[in-house]
């Protein structure tokens, strides 16, 4: 046997069950991991709370790990018992043990320890589809990162200076201020408020030619008002709640605005993508160029603690579950 945390139903962190759960065997094409670390992000929380629908109950929630090799399915020939991994957005990670597809694993190099890979894969995995692929990022850019001070936009500022491109980065407190200009924001807001007037005058009147927003709901209006004309929206994510009611003459009015709803999974789906861009991401990381920030660590057990957390907004970068 082995131990996981599962929710029988959707609700609040009350619902996160530590369970014992059968240890499974990997399949043909797949990979039994023994994980040393488990990232949290908010989809995590999105689907806990039914935002998003998990496939069914009982539900093992978590998208990101890092871990061991411990057995390979019969056809496997790419690992071996014994290799150091790493993945992302492979639904599942709330355990000790989990199976993993194969083509979704990639090596994880010996300088990158585990709960460092756990909390970079999945963040460090969208900011690259987001500055290199959603919209490639030039040198002069000047960019709107929402949540600036979280694991994604902690990334997105350190990412984007090495690319030669500046980051107004949007913040709930002076001490979020700090933290971002300290991994490479150019400028902070705090709050929302005025915030179009406020990268007006940052800007000089140019505005930024794309905002990048996880926050959703509460600052959506408000992102569309920072474009130049013809920029780029880009929602990635539902912090505040879901946007909807979205009427495309708010596009047109505002200067023929653009607006896209990535996922990571589009981006990445295909192998030889994501082995590229995990490379990447690994050599940007190894030679010190971005820093990864784990603020808080919990036991797996307590991963209702650390949703708790995630939600009420008290953490800075990436938050990592350690499987005892």
């Amino acid at each position: 046997m082995s131990k996981a945390i599962r929710i029988h139903e959707y609700g609040g962190p009350q619902v996160l069950q530590w369970e014992d759960v059968p240890t499974p065997e990997p399949a043909a094409g797949e990979a039994l991991i023994r994980q040393h670390a488990v990232g949290l992000n908010f989809i995590d929380i999105y689907y806990r709370t039914g935002l998003y629908k998990v496939p069914g109950f009982p539900a093992v929630l978590g998208m990101e790990g890092a871990g061991v090799v411990e057995a390979i399915g019969s056809d496997v020939t790419t690992l071996a018992p014994g290799d150091r991994v790493a993945y992302a957005s492979s639904f599942g990670g709330y355990a000790r043990r989990r199976v993993v597809p194969v083509d979704r694993l990639v090596r994880l190099p010996d300088a990158i320890d585990f709960s460092t890979a756990a909390g970079m894969m999945l963040r460090g995995l969208t900011v690259q589809a987001l500055l290199r692929q959603v919209r490639p990022l030039q040198a002069g850019d000047t960019i709107l990162v929402h949540a600036a001070a979280g694991g994604i936009g902690l990334l997105m500022c350190q990412w984007a200076r090495h690319i030669g491109a500046k980051v107004i980065g949007v913040v709930s407190t002076p001490e979020k201020a700090e933290l971002a200009r300290q991994h490479g924001a150019w400028e902070t807001i705090i709050g929302l408020a005025d915030l179009p007037a406020q990268v007006k005058r940052i800007t000089d009147g140019a505005m930024v030619p794309v905002v990048y927003d996880s926050v959703g709901k509460e600052s959506f209006v408000s992102s569309l008002d920072c474009l130049a004309p013809r920029g780029l929206m880009v929602s990635f994510g539902n912090a505040s709640g879901e946007v909807t009611g979205v009427s495309l003459s708010q596009l047109a009015v505002r200067g023929s605005l653009y607006i896209t709803r990535p996922t990571l999974m589009s981006f990445i789906s295909k192998r030889e993508v994501l082995e590229q861009a995990a490379l990447e991401l690994f050599d940007i990381v190894g030679s010190g160029t971005i820093r990864i920030t784990v603020g808080r660590q919990f036991p797996l057990q307590d991963a209702g603690q650390a949703h708790r957390a995630m939600e009420s907004r008290t953490t800075t970068g990436s938050t990592v579950l350690i499987p005892d």
